[in-house]
């Protein structure tokens, strides 16, 4: 009789402390997922704060149904380089803003003159975009855009030190598993891609790829100096796309971009000038198509 009371009552002490464990782990793991999710919210009211202290500007984003394509944006920028720049009293410390009114367009293309800010609007774009669908403010005055199930980057990487392939080889490939991986609606940035080649090959890959991708409903968003690939498309005039180029001038305004059809320099003269202190009349002047040839010749 004793031995059956025991067992009886090991057996009940045994339910409770089961009972007991799985609550202390449920409580557990609540409080360390709301410690993550409270420090995400510290982190967003510190990094908003620390952007106001700047003087620059942040809103509540709206988001559109999935699937829509582009969006728009007035003073979209960088928070990361704005964080990085230093304070000065003539207010250069503070990032310069970019509009953009492209509610209904699923190809952006950005060209025009080094050093002008294009990467920079690239990195803006994504951060806003991934911002809005974190359910966080946006580092510009307005942002409103479709909500994307995935969000790719294509951008340059250093050759390979183990020499296995080439530079174009390693960006096919890179391409390759993305495209593989997207799906319509989704967001892919590209900063020059497909440089690793010579022009007249680097833009036909580029037309057939982002062609390819706008059919199948992805938007694009791409900075290049492929003069040969955005010039044919501005030609042919492709529906849905945006053009937009950054300014070769001085000032505030230096890194601003504008909508406007491509240029054929990117304007290296004046990285040249910066880095080697020779005047412009040193350098012979560059043809339109310099370094192009006709579409769909490679070079031998």
């Amino acid at each position: 009789m004793l031995q059956a009371l025991t067992e009886l009552h090991a057996r009940g002490v045994n339910i409770a402390a089961n009972a007991l464990a799985q609550s202390t782990d449920h409580v557990l793991g609540f409080l360390n997922a709301l410690r993550v999710e409270i420090a995400f919210y510290v982190g967003c009211i510190n990094l908003q704060a620390a952007l106001g202290a700047k003087g620059e500007p942040t809103c509540t984003p709206v988001p559109q149904s999935a699937g829509r394509p582009g969006f728009v944006a007035e003073g979209l920028y960088d928070p990361c380089l704005s964080l990085n720049l230093s304070d000065a009293p003539n207010g250069t410390g503070r990032a310069v803003g970019n509009d953009v009114g492209a509610s209904t367009k699923v190809l952006i293309l950005v060209t025009g003159a080094n050093r002008g800010g294009k990467s920079t609007f690239l990195r803006s774009v994504g951060l806003a975009q991934l911002m809005m669908q974190c359910g966080m403010f946006v580092a510009a005055a307005s942002f409103s855009a479709g909500v994307c199930p995935r969000v790719f980057t294509h951008f340059k990487r250093d050759e390979d030190p183990a020499m296995k392939g080439g530079k174009l080889d390693e960006e096919l490939a890179r391409m390759s598993a993305i495209v593989s991986h997207i799906c319509p609606g989704a967001l892919l940035l590209c900063n020059e891609p497909f440089a690793s080649t010579n022009e007249a090959e680097g833009s036909e890959i580029g037309r057939q790829v982002f062609t390819a991708l706008c059919r199948a409903g992805v938007k694009i968003v791409v900075v290049t100096h492929l003069f040969d690939l955005a010039e044919s498309l501005y030609e042919k005039g492709v529906e849905g796309t945006l053009f937009m180029r950054a300014p070769r001038q001085a000032g505030a305004a230096a890194f601003r971009l504008m909508e406007g059809p491509p240029e054929p320099t990117a304007y290296g003269e004046d990285v040249y000038r910066r880095v080697f202190g020779e005047s412009a009349t040193a350098i012979a002047p560059a043809s339109p198509r310099l370094g192009s040839r006709p579409r769909g010749e490679s070079f031998g």
